[in-house]
């Protein structure tokens, strides 16, 4: 018959294996523990992590946008072109949405050619437009072709346009040769933004081709150009 253990030796047995399931049971709590009850540490490199590839998202988004009323090119002409344009805060001023434009047949003399360029209000109510317009060529792929117009003159007072009324400014540029430094490819369109206008128009630019790097227009005067 074996001995029996002495008192000591169970209570010592016990406490061993009372040891071992707590460290068991403290394992299993650390590895089914969730992310959220990771260490100090880990969260903020976690959180490093997402930071950036939130800002690389951001970024990208931001690469991707165009401002209002911009061409689909990238070249940043447009947005120049309305730069050019006078800021008009008028509460009735004609926008492009009501608005017609169009580009006249050049009117040539003494080395000078101009064109005009009129907006017609297709809108249903009176509307007005003072200063400047913003205005660009573009090549047949919408690109800018050279620097937007300069502005030629004094701006002038505003102009109401009646419903079916227009207003016109000219372009002006010389002929080729009149100055050394070559003329620009022609234009296929003409881009103009009317004065505080955060949208463009088009027209067809019916050959206008700068030459000698002069490219200016006038402010808005009443009516359509004679």
């Amino acid at each position: 018959m074996s001995p029996q253990p002495s008192p000591r030796r169970v209570r010592n047995l016990a406490a061993a294996l009372l040891a071992l399931t707590a460290a068991a049971a403290l394992t299993a709590c650390q590895d089914g523990k969730p992310d959220s009850a990771k260490s100090p540490s880990s969260a903020a490199s976690d959180g490093s992590s997402s930071s950036a590839a939130s800002g690389a998202n951001g970024g990208g988004t931001g690469t991707g946008s165009q401002s209002a009323g911009g061409s689909a090119n990238t070249s940043g002409q447009p947005t120049a072109a309305r730069g050019a344009a006078s800021t008009d805060h008028s509460s009735n001023r004609c926008t492009a949405a009501s608005l017609r434009m169009s580009l006249g047949q050049p009117d040539q003399g003494a080395g000078n050619i101009r064109y005009a360029l009129t907006f017609t209000n297709s809108g249903k109510a009176s509307c007005t437009l003072r200063g400047f317009p913003g205005v660009s060529l573009l090549a047949k792929d919408g690109q800018a072709v050279g620097k937007p117009a300069t502005r030629e003159g004094a701006a002038g007072a505003a102009v109401t346009l009646a419903p079916g009324k227009s207003a016109h400014a000219v372009l002006h540029t010389i002929t080729k040769g009149m100055k050394g430094s070559g003329c620009w490819p022609a234009g296929a369109s003409v881009q103009a933004f009317p004065p505080g206008s955060k949208e463009s128009m088009t027209a067809r630019a019916s050959g206008l081709q700068v030459c000698g790097d002069e490219f200016s227009v006038t402010a808005l005067a009443p009516g359509a150009a004679a």
